[in-house]
């Protein structure tokens, strides 16, 4: 099966996871194995709210995330309130009121998982109320801009449809559209190295519900998995070679991860879709590192571009940095892997030598450079 690859433009202006024993059926009881350091001690609020169409699995979910983080020294608190009768939310478990309140009562934790958080915003509405409201929002998005961390479950892309601000937190712009009846399908795992797919093999098979989106983040995100359209009901795929699945990213000052996966309540006791959402959740926190902290391509020349307009280098240093990027993408996307990471030594070498090594300019060129070729180097 062959993997998807874009390439990205450059431009130039001017400790050990831990899965907890929870309930399993033989089939689904093969040994997994931990690759990923992981920090302890870290507080996660996990947002089941819903004001739109309820998934079964909300309830599972919270479950199983309170699990691995009693079994890898996470807290978890919940906001799931009771929004309607037919959403009656987890008023044993949920906070007593928002703690969407300030960015400054968000920052005691160090990420926030959206399950399946579905408001019913998906006709694109403008009048139709959003998941958070705008004081809320805002005290989000100020969390997310003073360095808080995002995970996305499942649903997380069919909520607040019509904030293209959030629609870029989840992925790239990617929002729901629809998807077939449940089914097993095969993901090809485009990058090992992330702390959620390092424990999986070159293809990822499971039964669980596909979600086609509104276009594929790839330009924007780095891609972990990506669905085999060809190994499920013809009928159900959209989107074509091309259907990322899960997915990181560094947006704005946060680490944003989301997953496709998890409609279906047996995702909670697969050993397997634990260890790819405990990998999601302590990575978004800033407590598990791997595979170069997900800076892509089109982040290093976003910054570079940046870097320009602002002064900081010359558009002379910043094209001839770009040359270097372009050629070690070009190999990286012919599975050069090596050889892509010796020509980013290059680009870093390039930075030290142009860029004043006293100024924030050297320390952040420097830093995504090493970052990609730390990835480059993983996937050999």
């Amino acid at each position: 099966m062959k993997r998807y690859i874009s390439k990205a433009t450059f431009s130039i202006i001017g400790t050990a996871l831990v899965v907890p024993a929870l309930a399993i059926t033989p089939a689904q009881a093969e040994p997994v194995q931990a690759k990923t350091e992981v920090t302890q001690n870290y507080d996660v609020l996990v947002v089941g709210k819903t004001t739109g169409f309820r998934h079964s699995s909300i309830d599972e979910a919270t479950t199983a995330i309170m699990a691995l983080g009693e079994s890898n020294g996470f807290t978890v608190d919940v906001w799931d309130p009771p929004t309607s009768t037919r959403n009656q939310g987890q008023p044993e478990r949920t906070l007593p009121s928002t703690p969407f309140t300030s960015a400054s009562n968000l920052s005691k934790y160090e990420t926030i998982v959206f399950v399946s958080t579905v408001d019913g915003t998906n006709n694109l509405d403008p009048a139709k109320p959003t998941l958070l409201d705008q004081a809320e929002l805002a005290a989000f998005q100020g969390y997310i801009r003073d360095g808080g961390g995002f995970a996305g479950v499942h649903a997380a892309t069919d909520s607040m449809h019509t904030v293209p601000w959030y629609s870029q937190l989840t992925g790239g712009g990617a929002r729901f559209v629809s998807h077939p009846e449940q089914q097993n399908a095969v993901q090809i795992v485009e990058d090992s190295t992330h702390p959620s797919t390092s424990h999986l093999g070159g293809t990822w098979t499971r039964f669980d519900e596909w979600y086609n989106f509104s276009q594929s983040p790839r330009d924007s995100v780095r891609v972990l998995t990506n669905l085999d359209e060809t190994t499920y009901n013809a009928r159900g795929g959209a989107m074509g070679a091309d259907h990322p699945l899960s997915w990181c990213q560094n947006f704005e000052s946060a680490r944003s991860w989301y997953t496709g996966g998890g409609h279906t309540e047996a995702s909670y006791v697969d050993p397997a879709f634990l260890e790819h959402l405990l990998g999601g959740i302590a990575w978004s926190a800033g407590a598990a590192s791997g595979g170069g902290n997900c800076v892509t391509w089109a982040e290093v020349a976003s910054l570079t571009d940046a870097l320009v307009t602002e002064g900081q280098i010359s558009a002379k240093v910043a094209i001839q940095l770009a040359k270097q990027l372009e050629k070690a993408q070009d190999l990286a996307e012919a599975g050069l892997h090596a050889e892509s990471a010796e020509k980013l030594n290059a680009a870093a070498a390039q930075v030290r030598a142009h860029v004043d090594n006293h100024s924030e300019a050297h320390g952040l060129l420097l830093g995504k450079v090493r970052d990609l070729q730390t990835w480059q180097n993983e996937l050999q």
